[in-house]
């Protein structure tokens, strides 16, 4: 785990997911958006890549809600985070669900300085806009992937209505959220998103929306990416 303060972490940040850690499985919980979301982004990166056998990283994986999904799969799983309460609720869940996946507590950096090149396909979602500076985030991504891998993100737009939805609508109105999760200058444009990727050495090749109605607990790709949206960018 990377300590020094050049760290890519805002404590704030890891402290507030893991005072989530113990409901992090429970679909009724605080995390029930992530529950409900997890099948569209799942299947988003099965459509794209091969997973089984993939040597996949999934960065910011938290209780392991996607990590597993993706072990299912077929794929060798490596999850890191820095919230320690949350990776061993990720890791205990293995004991439930019968997977493996190898949790780490480490920053993305680090990792890429220890094993460049080591994977087929990263995952980063969520976590671009709770990070100090996600360029140097996706910078990292880009160096931990193997040549011609691919990288899947998912984050928000820095809109009006990407206000009005995640931060209004679900932290305060729906109470779906803990009042402070987001912070509306973090999220991240599209635009400003392909200038960090293509400023990687990685080129999008996928944009898509990520609406949700959790009236119905439903959650769809659209071509809106005015508030959530999915990104697939791959390694030359």
């Amino acid at each position: 785990m990377m300590t020094n303060t050049a760290a890519n972490v805002d404590p704030a940040e890891t402290a507030k997911f893991d005072k989530l850690a113990r409901g992090w499985w429970d679909p009724e919980g605080e995390s029930r958006p992530l529950h409900d979301l997890n099948p569209v982004r799942f299947d988003y990166i099965a459509e794209r890549v091969v997973l089984r056998g993939a040597r996949v990283l999934d960065v910011g994986c938290g209780g392991g809600i996607l990590a597993e999904a993706l072990a299912r799969a077929g794929a060798e799983v490596t999850g890191i985070d820095l919230a320690p309460r949350v990776l061993e609720v990720a890791r205990l869940h293995l004991h439930e669900s019968g997977l493996r996946v190898a949790y780490r507590e480490i920053d993305a950096e680090a990792l890429a300085a220890e094993a460049p090149g080591a994977f087929d396909v990263v995952t980063c979602m969520e976590l671009l806009e709770h990070v100090p500076d996600p360029v140097r985030l996706i910078g990292a991504i880009a160096t931990l992937l193997t040549p011609g891998g691919s990288a899947f993100f998912s984050t928000l737009n820095r809109t009006p209505l990407a206000f009005a939805a995640a931060i209004v609508g679900a932290e305060y109105v729906l109470r779906l959220l803990p009042r402070g999760t987001h912070h509306y200058a973090q999220f991240l444009r599209p635009s400003e998103l392909a200038a960090a990727l293509r400023a990687a050495g990685l080129a999008l090749v996928d944009l898509r929306g990520l609406a949700y109605d959790p009236l119905r607990r439903r959650a769809w790709l659209t071509q809106s990416v005015q508030v959530n949206y999915l990104a697939c960018a791959r390694k030359p």
